[in-house]
């Protein structure tokens, strides 16, 4: 239990990187425009005390404390409830979610990245990473020693799945509770900030996926302060955006994005499912972030990334504000995931049953969306509008052969790799890194690592912990599987299961697929025309059934046999130079013949 900071320490402090209202400077706001009374519960050695907070207008309740600050622990109570509750917008929760909030200054920690000017997420390579389960571990500062290999392997961002403080020890993250404190045991706000610098100090850039569509079933005592839910989605409360006093609550979506990026020096944010933001408002609130985030990097002087996850395959997501869009940087596309799933793993259940059309892929990959105004069986509806590829650059749309949620979501957790030759998944990667898009790795896929990644929790509640489990079965016995193919998501093991075997890398055939990856960035990288992302420049040529792909980028070609047999394919000129290959290709004047499952780059 931490001793209140001595007050000379607090005038010394700048007033600029503080976060108001969370006790750097003694001083603590809290909105409860509901309740009655509002007291803050100071903690210290010589035990508790209870201070009464004023109300102003706004329904915000304040109060200035001389001898608080950085290390004071706090909580409030509200009316005559006993019970303490965590700052809704605390930056440090050491002792869980349930605890009491702690002072912390953000000005206190010991930057180095000065020099750090930044990467537009155009013309980059994004690497998806859990830090969980990224190494034994599970913690920042393990990850920052991994770092090596994402620069080795040449990507250029580092997506970090959701941080922010959730109930339990190992989780997915999508279950966080409290939005601007970072979770205890991946080490707390001062490892992020370590491994955010030393990304920087290697030229990496780090983007955080947020999540402010729901708030998880532990520890959500957002709700007792205020009327911050209105409505229902998928997931349960729906935030209230547009309903009567929305306006904190959209103030505080804002600024917690606005704190994450410039308080942790983020280099961007991914937006978790926004198609759950219902938002009736002229001025839709990922518009008014997009503005903000816009103006703070404009004061940085570094690019800022948004990037949705929309399943709403709607154009205006990417499209600037002042051409009526929302202005994101770009959007996770689905559909092209789902068009090469099936082409490469023969799967059509569910909604994959929409790309079993051998035309899918091909026509997936020249449009970004499938789905563009077309029925999408599984919606049972029409679904989608479709991208104007001569003014929106495929840079927009992040293409990806996985993603936590598409290995996730699966009963098993099971890989691609489970399913897919190396040879295949090497096609599959040449077609993502080598397209108009923004490519994403999800972590260990680029050695096709064996590991599966299936949904894990530690809820401490047993009566929650039973529900999550018995939703699980439920969930995954209505699609076929039997109860004891389903991993329990409660037991440890599922997530020391779920860990990357970084041994693998070392070893036939991950160290190949590895190779490949390495070669395939570094060649995107080293040829413009790989990395170009205009689409009306883009063209994809099939044949076979669809199972033979020429992806026409400028002067080069990649052509792709998905076929297990060997195949001949024909081009639109002879070519002058093999740039890379998976397998040693013929030639015969215009026609390149490719061995099974394998592909190669040419200069025409």
């Amino acid at each position: 239990m931490s001793e209140p900071a001595d007050p000379s320490t607090i005038s010394d402090a700048p007033a600029a990187p503080a976060v108001p209202g969370v006790g750097v400077h003694g001083d603590f706001a809290v909105w409860a425009p509901e309740r009655e009374r509002v007291r803050l519960r100071l903690y210290g050695r010589s035990g508790e005390r209870d201070l009464p907070l004023r109300r102003d207008r706004g329904g915000w309740w304040r109060t200035r404390v001389g001898n608080a600050g950085p290390g004071t622990e706090y909580a409030y109570l509200l009316d005559g409830d006993p019970r303490p509750l965590p700052d809704p917008r605390s930056l440090h929760q050491p002792r869980g979610v349930h605890g009491p909030s702690r002072v912390y200054d953000h000005a206190a920690f010991p930057w180095t990245d000065a020099s750090w000017t930044g990467r537009p997420l155009a013309g980059g390579v994004v690497y998806e990473l859990h830090v969980g389960t990224f190494t034994p571990e599970g913690t920042l500062p393990a990850a920052a020693d991994r770092l090596d290999h994402l620069v080795d392997l040449g990507v250029t961002h580092v997506e970090l799945m959701p941080l922010n403080a959730f109930d339990g020890t190992h989780g997915w993250g999508y279950d966080g509770v409290l939005w601007a404190a970072v979770h205890e045991p991946y080490g707390g706000p001062d490892a992020l900030k370590a491994l955010v610098d030393a990304c920087h100090a290697r030229g990496l850039a780090v983007l955080l996926d947020v999540v402010y569509n729901h708030l998880g079933p532990s520890g959500a005592y957002l709700p007792r302060f205020g009327p911050y839910f209105r409505g229902e989605n998928a997931w349960g409360p729906s935030l209230n955006l547009d309903g009567p006093h929305s306006d904190p609550v959209r103030r505080m979506v804002l600024d917690n994005a606005l704190d994450w990026l410039r308080h942790y020096h983020l280099d961007g944010l991914r937006l978790d499912a926004v198609h759950a933001l219902r938002d009736d408002r002229a001025t839709p609130l990922l518009a008014e972030l997009t503005e903000e985030v816009d103006a703070l990097a404009a004061a940085l002087g570094r690019p800022l990334s948004l990037v949705a996850e929309s399943d709403r395959n709607d154009p205006r997501t990417v499209l600037p504000r002042e051409a009526g869009g929302l202005g994101m940087t770009a959007q996770w596309s689905d559909d092209l995931h789902h068009a090469l799933h099936v082409a490469l793993t023969g799967e059509t259940h569910g909604y994959y049953a929409d790309f079993a059309d051998p035309g899918a892929l091909p026509a997936t990959l020249t449009r970004a969306f499938w789905h563009a105004g077309t029925y999408s069986s599984f919606r049972g509806r029409t679904h989608g509008a479709p991208v104007d590829t001569a003014r929106v650059p495929g840079s927009r749309f992040l293409a990806y052969l996985s993603t936590h949620d598409q290995i996730g979501n699966r009963a098993r957790g099971d890989r691609m790799g489970d399913h897919v030759p190396p040879g295949l998944l090497a096609c599959g990667a040449a077609l993502v890194l080598c397209s108009p898009y923004t490519p994403m790795v999800f972590m260990g896929e680029e050695w096709a690592a064996t590991t599966p990644w299936p949904f894990f929790a530690s809820f401490p509640d047993p009566e929650l912990a039973e529900g999550v489990r018995r939703g699980r079965r439920r969930e995954f016995a209505a699609l076929g599987w039997a109860e004891e193919q389903i991993p329990d998501p409660m037991d440890p093991a599922t997530r020391d299961g779920a860990v990357l075997d970084w041994s693998q890398t070392g070893s036939e055939p991950h160290n190949q697929v590895l190779d490949t990856y390495r070669a395939l960035i570094a060649l995107r990288r080293r040829e413009p025309e790989l990395s170009d992302p205009r689409l009306d420049r883009f063209a994809v040529r099939a044949s076979g059934g669809g199972r033979q792909l020429v992806l026409v980028r400028g002067g080069l070609r990649v052509v792709c046999n998905l076929d297990a047999e060997e195949a001949e394919v024909e081009l639109d000129a002879e070519p002058r130079e093999l740039l890379l290959s998976s397998d040693g290709p013929g030639f015969t004047g215009g026609a390149v013949t490719l061995p099974g499952f394998s592909f190669a780059v040419l200069r025409l």
